[in-house]
């Protein structure tokens, strides 16, 4: 079959669904080579495919324990500045593992493969994670700096998203990408964000049309191919306490700012302050967790008494979630999908990146609010009582479960948007092939 060379740059937002969308393509007969950051690893050799780093373990620790990166003034350039080093070894990587059955797959942030398939026409299917960087001027993306308000004549907003790619994105990324290609030959280019990055191939959108309809400017060919729904829990291990705290009282809120870098201490004190306030029982993933069960639930409180607070670093959200009450999370796009799946309402609190446009979209939904100031406790334990209060959030909820659980999986979606791009002889092999049983037994994450 065809050999499926895989880059996701980013946090594990941005690489979990490639996990699972490789995982679909692996079932379905074909060769996973996973590029990726260190510290995945061990994720990508649970699902057998070949890994080949991007960086050190230590950069990228660095880099996501950099404030810079998590602060809206800042995190574009301070993002750019850990990727920029890495084009030109992950472009001569792609090219010594590319052959003539290869087919290229990359995030966001994988300009090597988009200068693979420019220089030598490898087939290349760009993905887009999230819908904020699909640069629309009929729906500008959500952000707290350089939101273009919705209003403005088109002409208007055409013209301003223009400038903002012109001196913001392009005087940051033109530099290092441009020195590259001229290094390779191509002459410079200018739009990398609007038009560049974009596989003329094809490209891929995972997340549904209602969380994200398509624009008029969006680049084509493309395909929404709905969340694509991920659980990596092979290594997750029983947790009895955590199931005890479950199973008693009131079903508890679950909070999480997911890889965002932030105040944990100050976090964790506001959340257990709204629990208090509000009367509830919560779940708090964080870094700051203990290692052990032991002492994991805030000393002398009960833990199926209002204001018990239950620390966790890591718990699958699709096993989690269908036992909770609702969840306060930082916008990442997969985790407020699998709060859609679960049917229960979200207080979104942004913090950098794509997060603010994630947020503003669940809002649209109706499935929940956004919080700007989740560290402000009076701030958060108001946005508890809301979505918690609200019937037609409840109903919306209900309706947006009922949508998903209806649709097709979005892995296998994904998966065989990616198999139209393979040689034709592989295409012949995969005519009517239908959803295996490995394929049917893997589970979903974020």
């Amino acid at each position: 079959m065809a050999k499926v060379i895989i880059t996701a740059i980013g946090s594990a937002g941005d690489v979990h669904p490639l996990l699972g969308i490789g995982a679909a393509l692996a079932a379905r007969g074909h060769e996973i080579v996973f590029c990726t950051h260190p510290p995945f690893a061990e994720a990508a050799a649970r699902q057998g495919f070949a890994f080949v780093p991007i960086g050190t373990a230590a950069e990228y620790e660095a880099a996501m324990a950099n404030p810079a990166l998590w602060h809206p003034r800042t995190s574009f350039r301070t993002l750019w500045a850990v990727i920029a080093p890495t084009l030109r070894p992950h472009f001569d990587t792609l090219a010594a593992l590319t052959d003539s059955n290869t087919v290229l797959v990359g995030t966001l942030w994988a300009f090597s493969a988009r200068l693979m398939q420019e220089l030598y026409r490898v087939p290349f299917v760009s993905v887009q994670v999230s819908p904020s960087t699909l640069l629309s001027a009929y729906a500008p993306p959500t952000h707290p700096r350089l939101t273009i308000p919705r209003g403005l004549p088109l002409a208007v907003k055409t013209a301003l998203l223009r400038l903002i790619e012109r001196q913001v994105l392009d005087k940051i990324c033109g530099p290092a990408l441009n020195g590259l290609r001229a290094e390779l030959g191509p002459a410079p280019v200018r739009r990398i964000f609007g038009e560049w990055l974009h596989s003329t191939d094809g490209v891929l959108c995972l997340f549904p049309d209602w969380f994200a309809q398509a624009q008029p400017d969006w680049p084509a060919p493309r395909c929404l191919s709905g969340f694509p729904l991920f659980n990596d829990t092979s290594a997750t291990a029983p947790d009895p306490q955590l199931d005890a705290f479950l199973a008693t009282g009131e079903r508890p809120v679950v909070f999480t700012a997911g890889s965002t870098l932030i105040d944990q201490e100050r976090y964790a004190n506001a959340v257990s302050a709204a629990l208090r306030e509000g009367g509830l029982r919560g779940i708090l993933l964080t870094p700051d967790a203990p290692k052990t069960e032991a002492a994991a639930i805030e000393a002398d409180v009960c833990a199926d008494a209002p204001g018990a607070l239950l620390k966790r670093r890591y718990v699958p959200l699709q096993t989690l979630l269908p036992r909770c009450r609702a969840l306060v999370h930082h916008g990442g796009i997969g985790t407020a999908a699998l709060a859609y799946a679960a049917g229960i309402p979200q207080v979104v609190t942004p913090f950098a990146h794509d997060q603010f446009d994630n947020a503003q979209r669940v809002v649209v939904s109706g499935c929940g609010i956004r919080l700007d100031r989740p560290l402000q406790p009076q701030a958060l334990v108001r946005a508890l009582r809301q979505v918690l209060g609200s019937p037609s959030i409840a109903t919306q909820c209900g309706r947006v479960q009922d949508r998903l659980a209806a649709s097709p999986d979005g892995c296998e979606t994904a998966a065989r948007y990616i198999e139209a791009f393979m040689p034709a002889a592989v295409r012949e092999q995969t005519v009517g092939r239908t959803t295996s049983p490995a394929l049917a037994a893997i589970g979903h994450s974020v």
